[in-house]
């Protein structure tokens, strides 16, 4: 039997209107191992939330069912009222990095031209699609590099560009995955800056290890080891942490500024 509903998850505030990424009893395996079991959680427009866990469990796997790269064996998923696969268009995708060959003559402006390529005539780029990338790198603070080599940036900076080529494609829901793992702390500094800023209706799901980023970052956490529950952050306690990755692991202080659900900031 499952031990899944062991704890209740959080309904962290009230919310009027549809969810926009909606878990209905999901369940998923691969090669009969259990990864996702009965995950049953909403987030909501303008929402920020991280998604955490140890390695192997289950995090990967959440963010490829939100955008419909693999199908549940039991349950539905929901992705701004419909099926993720229609959906999708509407999901920007940020991965830790992309495989470029430094050799490769392409600039930041083309990296993030990449983003309209659903919304142009033919795949060429038009003054609409050059004028929304710029203004993408201006939100991210890269307007002044964007004639530069996108080889040339640090990993903070690339991070960057690859959030700016999701936000060109004028999404409503922003995907990150890991977007600290290449970068130091004071690009960490500058890449939550920037996502403090954006549109207010605009909803981020953050895929991360990294609890220092995570508790600064968002005031509401998914947490993911085989079973899923939500918390507010200021509830992810030591001993919290400890059920969730089966071993000590270190949490900061909860007294700086995050996200909270409209984009605002708030003191935990």
């Amino acid at each position: 039997m499952s031990d899944c509903g062991a704890h209740m998850n959080c309904d962290c505030e009230s919310h009027s209107g549809e969810p926009v990424i909606c878990f209905e009893g999901v369940s998923f395996s691969y090669s009969r191992s259990l990864v996702v079991e009965d995950a049953d959680f909403d987030i909501y427009k303008g929402e920020s939330v991280c998604v955490v866990g140890p390695n192997g469990g289950g995090k990967s796997t959440l963010l490829k069912l939100m955008l419909g790269l693999l199908q549940p064996d039991k349950g539905r998923v929901h992705l701004l009222g419909d099926t993720p696969k229609r959906s999708r268009s509407r999901v920007g995708y940020v991965p830790q990095q992309i495989d470029l060959d430094p050799l490769f003559p392409v600039s930041v402006l083309d990296v993030v031209l990449m983003g309209r390529l659903t919304r142009s005539t033919f795949g060429f780029a038009n003054g609409r699609d050059r004028s929304r990338a710029l203004d993408a790198l201006e939100q991210m603070g890269l307007a002044d590099r964007a004639h530069d080599s996108f080889a040339a940036l640090s990993g903070g900076q690339r991070q960057a560009v690859l959030i700016a080529r999701a936000l060109a494609a004028e999404v409503d829901v922003l995907l990150l995955d890991e977007p600290t793992a290449h970068v130091d702390v004071a690009a960490e500094e500058r890449l939550l800056k920037s996502l403090k800023a954006l549109k207010e209706d605009l909803t981020l799901v953050t895929v991360s290890h990294d609890l220092a980023f995570v508790s600064r970052s968002v005031p509401k956490v998914v947490c993911v080891n085989r079973c899923v529950h939500v918390h507010p952050t200021t509830e992810l306690t030591d001993d919290r942490i400890r059920q969730l990755y089966g071993f000590e692991v270190r949490m900061v202080q909860h007294d700086h500024e995050h996200l909270d659900s409209h984009g605002g900031h708030h003191h935990g």
